[in-house]
């Protein structure tokens, strides 16, 4: 009998798997959704299909440089969160869903304060904000290295 009550999932923890099945099945529908839109050239795409294939073995900044010059034209290769200005694109508009999928825990973690917060385990609360706040700073590309 011990060993099923040790084995049950806290609030925190369900409450955690709620919401990232959740975010997890949003994303997964963005991402079948918004890539029908770009295969089936529904929504047109920065790259035309048929000229995809050029830039497959390309680095990423030789990538960027080319599809910046021949189709973009923008004063800056978009980098970073720039692909937000390009989000009407077929190609580009795959990025929302996988950026929902990257941001789901932070959202986890935060819906799990309050929980913490109620049952007066601050410990855990503090490491949960520290977590979302790191996650956070993280994600917005405050936090780069290596430039």
């Amino acid at each position: 009998m011990e060993n099923k009550k040790e084995l049950a999932a806290s609030e925190e923890q369900m409450l955690y798997a709620a919401w990232l099945e959740k975010g997890m099945l949003l994303g997964l529908a963005l991402i079948v959704i918004s890539f029908g839109l770009y295969v089936f050239g529904i929504i047109e795409p920065v790259i035309p299909l048929d000229e995809l294939s050029k830039y497959w073995g390309l680095s990423v900044k030789e990538y960027l440089a080319a599809v910046n010059s021949n189709f973009l034209h923008m004063d800056h290769a978009p980098t970073g969160w720039a692909w937000m200005t390009l989000i009407g694109k077929g190609d580009y508009m795959n990025f929302l869903p996988i950026a929902i999928l990257s941001g789901i825990t932070i959202l986890c973690y935060a819906v799990i304060v309050p929980v913490f917060k109620r049952k007066g385990d601050k410990a855990y609360m503090i490491m949960a904000i520290a977590e979302v706040v790191i996650l956070t700073l993280a994600a917005s590309g405050l936090l780069a290295v290596g430039h």
